[in-house]
């Protein structure tokens, strides 16, 4: 399976043997970024065709948008994964999304038609992500979407990493989902943990 990063902070080394091609406004950083993951990794060009099956936005949500418009078509018939939490960093206190959406449902709006936008990877800090454990443990991926077979491919991305993938429905959880990273961000000045906890579910 390919994978593209639609962003320049795409560190997280958990493809698990995919390939994966880096897309960012400024070239360079994306080939640097390439260059340091090594293996799979290449950089593609800005608007030059993308050939993942899996794009995922590794961005703030205020720069969504922007990168739907750059990707354009070429998102359509890609499983778009949407991993922000749209926390308003003025006030830090509040989403910016309404109340009854999320930001992946905002994303889905603006996609091609048809395209599925899954919510992932928005619990997980990617200081955690970097080895997909947290002293020894799994870290634990929770997924929401529309479309299984979007899901399905998601998970299999995350499981190859060596994480546990938690299917949590529909998309419309993510608001749910959102607000869980936001508390986990929340408390990263209280629990003095430098953005390294992770939310893990037991059964």
């Amino acid at each position: 399976m390919r994978g593209t990063w639609a962003a320049a902070s795409a560190r997280e080394p958990w493809a698990g043997g995919n390939d994966v091609e880096i897309v960012d406004r400024n070239p360079e950083d994306a080939r640097a970024l390439a260059e340091e993951l090594g293996g799979a990794a290449t950089a593609v060009e800005p608007g030059a065709p993308i050939s993942g099956e899996v794009v995922v936005l590794a961005l703030y949500y205020g720069s969504v948008l922007e990168a739907i418009e750059q990707l354009g078509d070429q998102l359509a018939g890609k499983v778009v994964v949407e991993i922000s939490n749209p926390i308003d960093f003025d006030t830090t206190d509040r989403l910016t999304v309404p109340a009854d959406s999320s930001a992946a449902e905002e994303t889905q709006k603006l996609v091609p038609g048809g395209t599925p936008v899954v919510k992932a990877l928005n619990t997980t800090f990617a200081t955690t992500l970097g080895s997909g454990e947290k002293d020894g443990t799994p870290l634990d991926v929770v997924i929401a979407g529309d479309d299984d077979a979007a899901k399905d491919k998601v998970a299999s991305l995350v499981e190859a990493g060596g994480m546990r993938a938690i299917a949590a429905g529909p998309l419309r959880r993510a608001r749910q989902l959102e607000h869980a990273g936001f508390l986990n961000d929340s408390l990263q000045k209280p629990l003095d943990s430098g953005f390294g906890s992770a939310l893990k579910f037991l059964s």
